[in-house]
């Protein structure tokens, strides 16, 4: 199933028939059976007809609306999908605090302990990067997680993880990237603009799968609950920030596929964005890196990004229905 990103600024999306159909003065840009469509992103100046939404709602597919530089806007989602059993399940087990204290710390702790794998993995492949103070801190706190008694102690052990991931992090960029922690709104150098569009990206699509299962994403367990955000898809989203995102920051930033020249400051803001060329070149490396197979802790079959996102989903799911407890997913290389 294909994901679409309309970012061609000026284009239309449009039905024929049971066809999806990109438009710009009068080119056609793309021609795609809508049944092969899982989700529609659509980025910036981009229509989308009536009829084109009415044959997205009828095939369930979700359509987010995101400004160019990638920040959600809003859904469009299929009323078919709602689960009001298993929203009373999350409702529920919200209130319950020895659950939600057992499932924060399994979030941070998958958190913390990708992150430390990613630092393991680097060291491996770069000997000569000395990353052992780093690691060694990390799995003093990740041994830290079990112990924490209520939210606010665990929340002070994952600022730590982070501070301490970060520095190792900044020693992994080649070729003069400057790097000096993590930081957003604004995100003020091309490392952390890379960083915050695809954790954007992974939690834009974290939300629109928690959706269409029936959770309401907007209730959380780890994260604290705010006017606007999907708390939830952010809980999920934890334990993929470093195998995902920060492998492929890296990845493109170490590899040359992205330059200094590629990136611009927003004067209002303060924000450093990809160019619109460069940006293209973006999903395209994140789509090949969100569809490619992965090593996991589960030998007998591969699995992509995205489908252990749904796995992920799942694995809460059977948490919130008593089925089993939650299981993170584990970074493997």
């Amino acid at each position: 199933m294909a994901f679409l990103y309309l970012t061609e600024q000026g284009s239309s999306l449009r039905r024929e028939g049971q066809r999806l159909v990109v438009v710009k003065e009068k080119t056609e840009l793309l021609d795609i059976p809508a049944s092969k469509v899982e989700s529609v992103l659509v980025f910036g100046n981009v229509q989308v007809t009536t009829q084109a939404l009415h044959l997205l709602l009828e095939l369930g597919v979700e359509l987010a609306l995101l400004t160019s530089h990638g920040r959600l806007l809003g859904q469009l989602t299929s009323p078919a999908t709602k689960n009001v059993v298993l929203r009373e399940a999350q409702h529920s087990r919200r209130s319950d605090p020895a659950f939600t204290l057992s499932l924060a710390q399994s979030i941070v702790s998958g958190k913390l302990l990708n992150g430390l794998e990613l630092i393991r993995e680097f060291t491996h492949n770069h000997s000569e990067t000395d990353l052992k103070a780093e690691s060694g801190r990390m799995v003093a706190l990740c041994s830290e997680v079990p112990r924490q008694v209520d939210l606010s102690s665990l929340l002070g052990i994952e600022g730590a993880g982070a501070h301490t991931y970060f520095q190792g992090f900044a020693k992994m960029l080649r070729h003069g990237f400057r790097f000096t922690g993590r930081q957003r709104r604004p995100s003020p150098d091309p490392v952390n603009a890379l960083l915050s569009l695809g954790y954007t990206m992974v939690y834009n699509e974290i939300l629109s799968l928690l959706d269409g299962i029936g959770f309401d994403p907007y209730l959380g367990f780890y994260h604290q609950s705010r006017y606007g955000h999907a708390t939830l898809a952010s809980d999920l989203l934890e334990e993929f920030r470093s195998p995902l995102v920060d492998r492929l920051t890296l990845g493109v930033v170490n590899n040359r596929v992205f330059g200094e020249l590629d990136f611009y400051l927003h004067s209002g803001s303060g924000d450093m964005y990809l160019k619109d060329a460069a940006i293209k070149r973006y999903f395209a490396e994140y789509e090949h890196f969100v569809t490619r197979p992965v090593k996991t802790a589960d030998p007998d079959r591969e699995w992509s990004c995205r489908q252990l996102f749904r796995r992920q989903a799942e694995r809460l799911k059977e948490a919130l229905t008593g089925s089993a407890p939650y299981r993170p997913y584990r970074f493997c290389w």
